[in-house]
């Protein structure tokens, strides 16, 4: 019998439940390889005299596999090409709960080339992959073939206030949906914001977005409605108006450039608090100096285990464990730096919320019930060492 993926049960619970439903979806963005090509598994951890290396594609896609063996995000997101090795050859979602996910186009601006420069002109809509080859493997699949590959991709949409080229956006994004109807294929949307500079004011910005995603679904019925959206996080009150426009608009949050720990860890806790049901990160991950323990500190924090800052020192508790030197101090880490969210690195700068000093702890001691852990009852401190013994036990042998 096919194992229920996650994803699948967390969407149904949200649409029945929206505004009481706690569950949240975690995503692995492991499709770097559609935007930064040679540079997108990330630099390697060999020094070359000072020349930057980076790791190789086939250790991109083992750090994939380590993620689908954890088993803590929902979806991982994957180029066409990677999918077919993991999702159609290797079949490694099989007996997984994790959906993979394949970028269903790649648009200019996530042409990132050294020394290139299309990616800061306005974005041209373009698409590599087709849905044949994302579902089968090659093109006209035979309808039984459809069901080897991945049912689920990622369509981004980058809006620069031109018309000419946001009506081509649309046109493109139209001639999508119709065909992932029907070929029974899902999608969720990416809304990029514009890659252009003064596109629209800043101060208008998250208005312009909200009602970007409004106008553009205002005419698709249910059959080609994305099962949810990825966008940058602008902030509670852009959040809360998008969700409370439409409950059954599921919104994701984009992580955007790599940034501290700690901008990683307070931006899903924010987006959650106000209303987002989906995370997907990417260079937030794989950039990070242990993927797995990163993973896991994001799941408990969208879980209510554990706050942000707390999951930043446990992080690094594991880190000393494990004797990987981390990137920063953990001084540093406990800074908030500016998040430049465009996939390009230069664009939308949002800025998070300093979090308020830490409350004095108490001495209460941990209670269990049922052999769990009493977390309202314990003080930060005793979070922290008990996250910190957990992580440990999962990757001390790593």
């Amino acid at each position: 019998m096919p194992i229920e993926k996650s994803l699948d049960r967390k969407l149904a619970a949200i649409h029945a439940d929206p505004s009481g439903c706690k569950e949240f979806i975690i995503a692995d963005a492991k499709d770097a390889d559609m935007g930064f090509s040679i540079g997108a598994p990330g630099k390697s951890p060999e020094r070359h005299d000072g020349e930057v290396r980076f790791k190789t594609l086939a250790q991109y896609r083992q750090q994939i596999r380590e993620v689908i063996d954890q088993g803590v995000v929902d979806i991982v997101l994957m180029s066409a090409s990677t999918s077919e090795i993991l999702t159609i050859q290797e079949r490694r979602f099989d007996n997984s709960h994790i959906t993979p996910a394949a970028r269903a186009n790649d648009a200019t601006d996530v042409h990132i080339h050294r020394g290139g420069r299309i990616h800061t002109t306005p974005a041209q809509p373009f698409r590599t992959a087709s849905l044949d080859h994302m579902q089968c493997g090659h093109l006209d699949c035979e309808p039984e073939e459809r069901k080897l590959g991945v049912d689920l991709g990622l369509y981004s949409v980058t809006f620069n206030n031109q018309l000419e080229l946001d009506i081509d956006v649309l046109n493109q994004f139209k001639e999508f949906r119709e065909e992932c109807e029907r070929k029974r294929f899902r999608y969720f949307l990416e809304i990029f914001d514009p890659n252009v500079p003064d596109a629209v004011a800043p101060d208008q910005l998250p208005g312009f977005i909200n009602d970007v995603i409004a106008r553009s679904l205002a005419g698709v019925t249910s059959a080609g409605r994305p099962t949810f959206l990825k966008m940058v996080y602008h902030g509670p009150r852009a959040m809360e108006e998008l969700v409370n426009f439409d409950p059954h608009l599921i919104v994701g949050i984009l992580g955007g450039g790599s940034g501290t720990t700690l901008d990683a860890f307070l931006l899903i806790h924010e987006a959650q608090k106000y209303g987002a049901r989906v995370a997907l990160y990417g260079r937030k991950i794989n950039n990070s100096e242990h993927q797995l323990a990163f993973i896991q500190m994001l799941r408990y924090i969208t879980d209510g285990v554990i706050e942000p800052r707390e999951a930043v020192r446990a992080y690094h508790g594991v880190l000393q464990e494990l004797k990987i030197t981390p990137q920063r101090s953990l001084e540093d880490d406990l800074k908030l730096q500016t998040n430049v969210m465009s996939y390009g690195g230069s664009g939308t700068v949002i800025s998070l919320p300093t979090p308020s000093a830490e409350k004095s702890e108490t001495t209460a001691s941990p209670t269990s019930e049922a052999g769990r852990p009493n977390f309202a009852k314990m003080s930060a401190s005793e979070r922290l060492g008990y996250h910190q013994e957990r992580l440990k036990r999962l990757f001390g042998d790593k």
